[in-house]
């Protein structure tokens, strides 16, 4: 079942006006008729709805079942992803925007190949947001989660230190109880954020940095990784110990 975003000015009582972008897929792209139904989801909550109107320039669709179904995790998961080479960060907000993450933070770091100016980094950010749209809309999450503006690492940190509990997987780090002690640690309502280093790692400066800033540093097992396995693998951790141990009671 197809998803749609709206924000609140598109609901007219029991209906959602939409227009523009979705208004051209959902007519000219998938050409639905009226009496289709789909999702609508807005303010963080998805509704079931039923094509009623169609004309040149909007679609109206009345909600058949408000509340429809809640995706989103009972915790907040942030990924903060040092940048990794090429088109490697599309794969990982594409995948980890699937796995439930709340946002993601691209972070410059010592031993990043990618160096960006401030041209660049709009025309990525918008392009990382647009990756992000469609893998909420494809994985029928209730909210588009926000790629942020690229961070130095010591913004990152500052920004790790709002986090309730803050992890970081490390290649050095070995042994999994840390890792399983640190997860048991999530409890519903939290904010958590995963930092996940770019290919060639973390310098040692970087680790004690994020000690400083609280984090539990982890290990992901005894395989070296590449960047983004590491982080489709630490989120997926997280997500798969939240679902499996925690409800929605915090949310």
């Amino acid at each position: 079942m197809y998803n749609f975003f709206v924000d609140a000015s598109a609901r007219i009582g029991e209906r959602f006006r939409i227009s523009g972008k979705d208004r051209n897929h959902i007519c000219n792209v998938l050409r639905m008729q009226v009496g289709d139904t789909f999702l609508v989801s807005c303010g963080g909550m998805s509704s079931l709805c039923c094509l009623k109107y169609m004309d040149e320039t909007v679609v109206e669709a009345e909600i058949v079942e408000e509340d429809h179904r809640n995706t989103e995790l009972p915790v907040r998961l942030y990924l903060f992803q040092g940048l990794p080479k090429g088109d490697k960060l599309e794969l990982i907000i594409q995948k980890t925007v699937e796995l439930g993450v709340a946002g993601i933070i691209p972070v410059e770091m010592s031993r990043c190949v990618v160096k960006l100016d401030e041209k660049k980094k709009k025309a990525r950010r918008e392009r990382w947001q647009s990756i992000a749209e469609s893998a909420a809309k494809q994985s029928k999450r209730n909210v588009i989660p926000d790629v942020s503006d690229v961070l130095s690492y010591k913004q990152a940190m500052e920004k790790a230190g709002e986090m309730d509990l803050f992890l970081v997987p490390y290649e050095n780090e070995r042994g999994m109880a840390a890792t399983r002690e640190a997860l048991e640690r999530i409890k519903p309502g939290m904010s958590v954020g995963i930092l996940v280093g770019p290919e060639g790692g973390f310098e040692d400066k970087e680790i004690e940095l994020a000690r400083q800033a609280g984090a539990a540093v982890i290990s992901l097992g005894q395989r070296i990784l590449r960047a983004e396995t590491a982080a489709v693998t630490a989120v997926a951790m997280g997500m798969l110990h939240v679902e499996m141990n925690l409800d929605g009671d915090g949310q």
